[in-house]
């Protein structure tokens, strides 16, 4: 990764923990992935050529900014869509976009995740939740017929909060196509992979 944006992620951190640190209201948190995770799914992300990216729970635009970098280093056209409800949040990750020279590489929707994922088009080859566990289990359902036959789900806070999102893992159970794994990282991280074409069974 460029150097500028390492030295503008390390700033992001500092200034998330310092901020939530004094935040009262959850809400109002930044929320950031802790640098661990954001690693592991950048290797993730790089390693299996990721095309078209959908990243729900955009925040001040932290871990976008490792996705979209992530992806500007895959051959070929790549592009990003993040979500995030909170206005002032997205105002925070607009500015991050820029100083990252990103903004032309992010398409950020503002509003509600579910009522937004409904207009989406795909295909998608990577989703990431990372905002509201309890609504991922019916963003997800929605976005099923929206996404790849070789596609990675990615959802964090497994750990962190088990039962907001015991609903999202259990759905695997209806979805036999995926393999799926916990990565005991930073929060917790689900890792769900598809893939229909593999030894063309």
């Amino acid at each position: 990764m460029e150097q500028h944006l390492l030295m503008l992620l390390e700033e992001l951190e500092r200034f998330g923990r310092g901020h939530d640190s004094q935040e009262t209201q959850h809400s109002h948190r930044l929320l950031n992935l802790e640098r661990d995770t954001a690693e592991l799914i950048r290797m993730l992300v790089l390693c299996s050529q990721r095309k078209r990216v959908l990243e729900i729970g955009t925040s001040n635009g932290y871990s976008a900014i490792y996705l979209a970098s992530t992806l500007r280093e895959i051959r070929g056209s790549s592009s990003l869509v993040t979500i995030e409800r909170d206005s002032a949040k997205a105002l925070m990750a607009k500015q991050n976009f820029k100083r990252a020279n990103l903004e032309g590489s992010i398409e950020l929707r503002v509003g509600s995740a579910t009522d937004i994922v409904k207009e989406l088009n795909g295909p998608f080859d990577c989703i990431f939740f990372d905002a509201d566990r309890v609504s991922a289990p019916e963003q997800l359902q929605l976005l099923v017929p929206k996404l790849t036959d070789d596609v990675l789900l990615l959802a964090d806070n497994v750990l962190s909060h088990p039962q907001e999102i015991e609903d999202y893992i259990r759905m695997f159970d209806q979805l036999p196509d995926f393999t799926t794994s916990v990565v005991r990282i930073g929060k917790g991280l689900h890792v769900a992979y598809r893939s229909r074409n593999r030894g063309n069974s």
